[in-house]
């Protein structure tokens, strides 16, 4: 059960993501420069929830296998799981950063 909820807790970190970045648009002063800077938000967050995920499914499945057969390999399971769920915290991180990068647009005057 260890590595189902760590892999439900990338889901919270691209709802938090999801979150910041909705209430940052807004329609008269949303600059490319935001979008690109939101869209690359949305991006590390998501590519490095996909990486942990993939990291927790595959040591969690061989983690729980090789723990039925040896029961002193939780520890070192756990501790796995631990690393793989830190890519995904990496890459929140890296997404509320650049969801706080900001310019404005002004209109070109004629």
């Amino acid at each position: 059960i260890i590595p189902v909820v760590m892999a439900g807790v990338l889901g919270i970190y691209g709802l938090i993501v999801a979150v910041i970045l909705i209430q940052a648009v807004s329609g008269d002063t949303y600059s490319d420069y935001n979008g690109y800077a939101h869209l690359a938000s949305g991006l590390a967050c998501g590519l490095s929830g996909l990486a942990a995920g993939m990291a927790i499914g595959i040591v969690g499945d061989a983690g729980v296998r090789a723990n039925a057969q040896q029961e002193k390999l939780f520890v070192g399971m756990i501790l796995i799981l631990i690393f793989a769920e830190a890519l995904g915290l990496y890459g929140l991180i890296v997404a509320l950063i650049l969801s706080q990068s900001t310019q404005t647009c002004k209109a070109p005057t004629s």
